[in-house]
């Protein structure tokens, strides 16, 4: 009895039961199948960033295979990578190591760790 008179105040628009079960079907998809549009939304964003950082370590790579090549192929290259890098010097040389700001920063950090 109370529920017949719930089911005829509900419009007859909402009683179709095709139009439930497209509703019940969209809920499901939008929320609670386990590849609904919330989860499928993050993965999309992280593909996103794994792509840029995909790009940026392609660049790295190439970069780091151009210094390869030049330091194989040309010994003053590699002579000025050593002392760069390394701070390498002559016997007979002075070396002044001059660090920028975010140098100086970044081996502190370095040496506290």
């Amino acid at each position: 009895m109370i529920l017949s008179k719930f089911i005829e105040k509900i419009p007859p628009f909402f009683r179709n039961r095709y139009l439930l079960t497209i509703i019940v079907f969209v809920i499901w998809v939008v929320l609670l199948d386990s590849n609904n549009l919330l989860s499928q939304y993050k993965e999309m964003k992280n593909l996103k960033n794994l792509r840029v950082e995909k790009e940026y370590y392609v660049k790295r790579i190439e970069e780091d295979k151009r210094k390869l090549h030049e330091l194989k192929t040309d010994d003053q290259n590699l002579e000025k990578f050593a002392r760069e890098q390394y701070r390498m010097k002559k016997p007979d040389e002075d070396l002044f190591i001059i660090l920028t700001p975010q140098e100086n920063r970044r081996i502190k950090r370095e040496n506290n760790n």
